[in-house]
């Protein structure tokens, strides 16, 4: 992008200083100032002539021009010994940090620096001290000069907490007693702030979103198993943020990985972010879940500061159950029955257990490991079926088999009690017979009869 501004500069011509007084005095002028106005001009600088005595310093000049149009603009005298950087310096900055706008020069004992964006006055130097009552509103208590090296020849400004608004062309006039020297800065502003990716259920549906604010407008693309998705399965949020765009795919009922990729061409800084599927676990109430998190590609560096995050995801929303910081070594735990295994973060790593498993702990299990340079995201379900379901079939089988045993014994019981009885009866049938018998072999006559 082309940044373009006009510049308005007031051009004074003092004979006495610039050293074309004399008789040819008004053609050494006239030659000196067109060829002053042709250089500013191909600076895009408009100039504006007034000509004054020769008994004026630089100092004494500012008065007599507060009736021009523009009377805060840069002042410069008409010298012989004009000298103009031969390019324009292109500073890159980042929104809301500082940054300083170069300026040099052959150092002098008296010295007058003016910055200038466009028609804002941005600050100005002279009779040893700073001068800023027509600073412009949007530079008050942001702009400095490096006073202990204007000796060297330092005239560079230090301007903090930049904005968008900062941009544009600055220009940089130095005058000295004898040489006259002006630079051009032409100031760009970016954004690149928190970049991240993101995993969210809505109702049904499974998305994954990429978010940053970027300034100028970033470059974002998306791979599934390393294949770049079209334009047409990817859309962008809209939000009130002016620098925020949000990513999103629709990634509903797949198993692939995905990758997310943003550039700021501005900045030359780019990200990356990664998501991953792990195969559904099956466990029972009261055991416990562990699921593995470990960085295994190259590109995600520990030696950056990081943040490793572990969440249950819900509709809509998530809980955070722990996370570790790298740069402190610390780690939160906000589930009392979650562990983290020490020995394996060290190993890269995240290790997370969870103990005595409930119901309620079936759903979708997310890690989160992210640096300004990356975000890894793993989900993995989990499914926790009810101990009682178990119980209760043992105890159905155990129960049929101790009828079965009863039913047995109580059978085999009747069959012993049945063969009791018959021999009784069998007894006592032959008792009686030895009776009868006995009683016939005692009285036979009686019988026959």
């Amino acid at each position: 992008m082309k940044v373009q501004a006009v510049l308005s500069i007031i051009l004074i011509l003092v004979p006495s200083l610039s050293g074309f007084h004399g008789h040819d005095g008004s053609m050494a002028g006239k030659e000196l100032r067109a060829e002053l106005e042709q250089r500013l001009g191909a600076l895009a600088i408009h100039t504006e002539v007034v000509e004054h005595p020769e008994v004026f310093t630089v100092e004494e000049m500012m008065p007599h021009v507060q009736h021009l149009k523009g009377a805060h603009s840069t002042f410069l005298l008409a010298s012989p010994n004009l000298i103009t950087a031969d390019e324009e310096q292109i500073v890159i900055g980042r929104l809301g940090e500082d940054i300083i706008l170069p300026c040099s020069f052959e150092s002098e004992p008296e010295v007058v620096i003016h910055w200038k964006n466009q028609d804002s006055y941005v600050h100005s130097y002279y009779k040893g001290s700073d001068h800023l009552e027509a600073q412009d509103h949007r530079y008050t208590n942001r702009t400095s000069l490096f006073h202990g090296e204007m000796h060297k020849g330092n005239a560079s400004l230090s301007l903090r907490r930049l904005s968008l608004m900062d941009e544009g062309i600055y220009l940089c006039y130095v005058g000295t007693t004898s040489r006259t020297f002006i630079n051009k800065v032409v100031l760009k502003v970016g954004a690149f702030i928190t970049p991240m990716m993101k995993y969210e259920k809505r109702n049904t549906e499974s998305f994954l979103i990429c978010c940053v604010s970027s300034y100028p407008h970033p470059h974002i693309s998306w791979k599934m198993e390393n294949t770049t998705i079209s334009e047409s399965n990817k859309g962008e949020i809209e939000t009130l943020d002016p620098l925020h765009v949000d990513s999103m795919i629709n990634i509903t009922g797949s198993n692939l990985s995905y990758e997310c990729g943003i550039e700021n061409s501005l900045l030359n800084q780019t990200w990356i972010g990664r998501w991953t599927l792990k195969d559904d676990l099956h466990k029972k109430q009261s055991e416990d879940f562990s699921l593995s998190c470990e960085l295994t590609n190259s590109i995600f560096l520990l030696d950056q500061d990081f943040i490793v995050t572990w969440s249950k995801v819900e509709r809509e929303t998530s809980s955070i159950l722990a996370y570790f910081l790298s740069s402190s070594q610390n780690t939160i735990i906000n589930e009392p029955r979650v562990s983290w295994n020490k020995e394996l973060i060290n190993q890269s790593d995240f290790f997370l257990t969870l103990k005595d498993l409930r119901v309620s702990d079936s759903g979708e299990y997310l890690c989160n490991i992210s640096s300004s340079k990356y975000t890894l995201l793993t989900t993995q379900t989990l499914h926790v079926v009810e101990q009682r379901q178990s119980r209760t079939t043992w105890i159905i089988i155990l129960s049929f088999v101790i009828l079965a045993i009863c039913i047995f014994y109580m059978l085999k019981r009747y069959k012993h009690s049945r063969r009791e009885r018959s021999s009784v009866y069998t007894e006592r049938a032959n008792t009686a017979d030895a009776e009868e018998s006995k009683a016939f072999t005692e009285h036979p006559a009686s019988s026959g009869k």
